[in-house]
């Protein structure tokens, strides 16, 4: 990790971190399983995203609704894959990842796929509003676009605590949305402050396409869920007991 930061004589790479030091040890160990898992949850979504440009690209509503639905049904449990492996990286998993990834596949792929074909719906649907607001004579007013954004950070947050409690225990959606609404009136400004940092992520690759779609390969999926899980861990832990539980 010496390329971008000078290394530190006392860093030991053996020893767990914390802090920033905790960021660089999980990047410099877990950055190729990362991404080989990023590479097949991208052909997770790709179904979705070209069934949400066929319905941008055709205006139809029609269209959008069972590409979503089917789509989002597809790409669930790769993306309940992904978040596995972000989190036994972040509690230091010592398997190896094709191992881990095929036990995600066996116990989440039944439990992901209807929250998968939410999100894809609700990211569809966001698609398409945003292509009227391209294609709307007048711009939108500020207020619009507030509230749109505002309910585009409310599902990222949902999400930021829904995916992890689905891939560590066995529950019911319900008891997964109320551990969402508790966690987020104990640490709001934690879990607003992941929202907005994947907010903005999604909003730099939209601003600057198609120039960010070279950076999807490199950065993709996990880069994103990986910071804004990092930022939440130890109160997940503190929470939920992740560590305690798999130490058992």
């Amino acid at each position: 990790m010496g390329l971008l930061f000078a290394e530190d004589p006392h860093f030991d790479e053996t020893e767990r971190q914390t802090g920033f030091y905790r960021y660089r040890q999980l990047l410099s160990t877990r950055f190729g399983r990362w991404w080989k898992t990023n590479l097949l949850t991208l052909a997770g979504l790709a179904p979705l995203t070209a069934g949400i440009s066929y319905a941008v690209l055709s205006s139809s509503v029609l269209v959008l609704l069972p590409c979503s639905l089917l789509g989002g049904m597809v790409a669930g449990p790769f993306l309940a894959g992904m978040y596995d492996a972000v989190l036994r990286g972040l509690r230091d998993d010592p398997r190896p990842w094709w191992d881990c990834y095929k036990q995600s596949w066996r116990q989440n792929w039944r439990g992901s796929l209807i929250p998968g074909a939410l999100l894809g719906l609700f990211a569809g649907a966001c698609a398409f509003m945003a292509m009227l607001f391209w294609w709307a004579e007048r711009s939108p007013s500020l207020g619009t676009v507030a509230i749109y954004l505002f309910a585009v950070l409310v599902v990222l947050m949902v999400n930021t605590l829904y995916w992890p409690q689905l891939v560590l225990f066995r529950q019911k959606a319900s008891v997964r949305l109320r551990n969402c609404l508790l966690f987020c009136a104990k640490y709001l400004w934690r879990v607003l402050g992941a929202g907005l940092l994947q907010l903005g992520y999604l909003a730099v690759f939209v601003l600057f396409a198609p120039w960010t779609l070279l950076l999807v390969p490199i950065l993709g999926v996990w880069y994103i869920l990986f910071l804004s899980q990092f930022l939440i861990y130890e109160q997940m832990d503190e929470a939920f007991e992740i560590e305690e539980m798999f130490k058992e």
